[in-house]
């Protein structure tokens, strides 16, 4: 799956894969995990980045973003966001219900992703990624692209952190046009997504990555 919004702006390149019909993914998140990998590495490579240049964080349900200034074979540990502005460079979260966030300037060239479910939105890991992106890259919260990824959404889930993704990057000064939403819940297409909440945890990860190119 690809987004028209980020589609439409030069030197960046991004992807969030669906569900493999072939992968089995009833099974604990780190065996699962493992078994996509190669295809998912694969991902990186067709949207144009080696796959030694991807990037992915650990995902501990938190709000710390990490600044990347070089490719790194290593899980950033303790982070469930990545910021760089480094061409060539692909970064990746994966998500089964939660929102994957997409951060593209086009201006400066700085790019982020994060990995935004309940416990991210109620800490404002969006605020806090684009307050990490003015300090690190001279971003202006006027220029971002902003675009979020299926998540699950009420009635399926009882909190609607996609709505409190958009309000956080309202909140931090994003042009309300310059936020993008498909409106997908995860839980109402297991042919096409992985959702953690009604599969009770035994289910795959999409991948959602995000590169700059030039």
């Amino acid at each position: 799956m690809t987004f028209p919004a980020l589609e439409a702006l030069p030197g960046f390149e991004h992807r969030f894969t669906l569900r493999h019909p072939d992968i089995d993914v009833a099974d604990e998140r780190a065996v699962v995990v493992a078994r996509l990998w190669d295809w998912h590495r694969t991902q990186a490579e067709e949207i144009g980045f080696s796959s030694s240049s991807l990037c992915i964080a650990e995902q501990v349900h938190g709000r710390e973003v990490a600044v990347l200034t070089a490719p790194t074979d290593e899980i950033i540990a303790g982070t469930d966001g990545l910021i760089s502005n480094v061409p060539g460079l692909v970064i990746g979260i994966y998500v089964a219900d939660c929102c994957a966030v997409y951060l593209a300037d086009p201006r400066t060239g700085a790019f982020g992703i994060l990995h935004s479910g309940k416990k991210g939105s109620e800490s404002g890991i969006t605020i806090h990624a684009i307050e990490k992106m003015q300090q690190h890259f001279g971003t202006r919260a006027e220029d971002l692209c902003i675009q979020l990824s299926p998540c699950i959404r009420p009635p399926a889930y009882e909190i609607d952190f996609a709505a409190q993704i958009r309000q956080q990057a309202l909140d931090a000064g994003v042009p309300y046009a310059q936020i993008h939403d498909p409106g997908l819940c995860t839980s109402l297409d297991l042919h096409r997504f992985y959702s953690y909440r009604m599969e009770k945890g035994r289910t795959g990860r999409m991948l959602a990555l995000l590169g700059r190119t030039a």
